[in-house]
Order: structure tokens, then sequence, then C-alpha cells
């Protein structure tokens, strides 16, 4: 089980913490030589969006109008990243000790209660890490979304222009650290219930 967590572990902080993309939009104006074709807008990790700032033109002679992402979803992205990042550390480690020093590890309860009371606690620590970044990842879709992009323009807002979406953000591997987070918990259980039964052998 502890290689299955590892596993899991490392998709998850890797697909999210090593996370960058980015999408791409088109202001066609009236006076074509107002427009912009390409405009490249880039995010990543930790999703402090609000900061990811850009410069689209009005389409009213060469003035730009400098805009900026909506939403802040850092708070839950750093916080699911750590737990991945201890989770794969801890499971690690116990992996060690269950290869290397087992005979130690069977010598009395006071091992199997601390990787019992350690387990509780990192199931818990996902199953709030996994409701906060679920609702971190939808509010990054929605922020990112060029279609809410291109409403915070001033220039798609008259209908004498043309503004379109070239290229959204591939959210592939973000969806991926979600499942990720979905299977870890299940898997923690079962080996506290195998921890469990242990002791109500002894």
């Amino acid at each position: 089980v502890c290689v299955v967590l590892i596993l899991f572990a490392i998709f998850a902080f890797a697909t999210c913490g090593g996370y960058s993309g980015g999408l791409r939009l088109s202001v066609d104006c009236v006076n074509k030589t107002e427009s912009n074709l390409s405009i490249d807008i880039a995010f990543a990790y930790p999703f402090r969006l609000q900061q990811v700032t850009f410069e689209v033109p009005t389409c009213e002679g060469k003035e730009r109008q400098k805009l900026a992402l909506t939403g802040d979803s850092s708070s839950s992205a750093e916080f699911f990243v750590t737990v991945a990042v201890f989770a794969f550390l801890y499971s690690l480690a116990a992996t060690v000790v269950y290869i290397f020093f087992q005979n130690k590890y069977r010598e009395n309860n006071r091992g199997p209660l601390i990787d019992f009371i350690v387990t509780v606690v990192f199931s818990f620590l996902w199953l709030v890490g996994s409701s906060a970044w679920a609702k971190g990842l939808s509010d990054v879709k929605v922020a990112t979304d060029p279609k809410e992009v291109l409403l915070l323009m001033s220039a798609c807002k008259q209908p004498s222009n043309k503004c379109m979406a070239v290229h959204s953000p591939v959210m592939s591997s973000l969806n991926t650290s979600v499942v990720c987070i979905s299977e870890i918990p299940e898997k923690a259980f079962k080996r506290r219930e195998r921890v469990a039964n242990h002791f109500l052998m002894i």
C-alpha cells in the first residue's frame, strides 16, 4: 500500500506543483492596425491569478487596456502540494521501516500505534485538501476560461469588434491531480483498517 501511496503522492504534487498553462485571445478591431490577433496570457502554480496581468487593445487608437485575471487559489493549491509532499516522505520512510526494520516494528505496539495515528492524520488532511483543491481548481478553470476573460475587455463590448478565443488552457494534468486526491484517502483508510485489525489480534 505504501508504494501505491508514494506513486499517488508523486502524481499529485507533480501535476499540480509543476503546472504551467496559458490561453491565447484575438481582438480584431474595425481599424485593422489597432488589432491584436495573438494575446498570450500565461499562468502557473500557485495560481495567484490576480497577479497575472496583460495588455489588450481598446480599438480606440493606440490606447491599451491593462487587465488582470481574477481570483487567488494559491492557499488551496499550496496546502494540497504540501500535504502531498509530506505524505510522500512519510510513505517512503514507512516503506523503509517495513522492509528493513520489520522486527523492531513488531517488537511492541508503539510502532503500529504511531503508524496508525499518522495514517489517520494524513487521511484527514487529504480529505480537507481534496475539498479545498477541488474548489480551487474549479475557480481556476472559470477565471482562465477565454470567454470569461473576453468579458473583461472593453473592446469586446463593442459589436463592431471581433473577439475570439484562439487557444484554451490545457487542464488535463490538473484534472489528474484531483483524481489522485480522491484515491489517496481510500488507500490510506484501508491501510489504517489493517493496522486496527492488528491491534484487535494482540
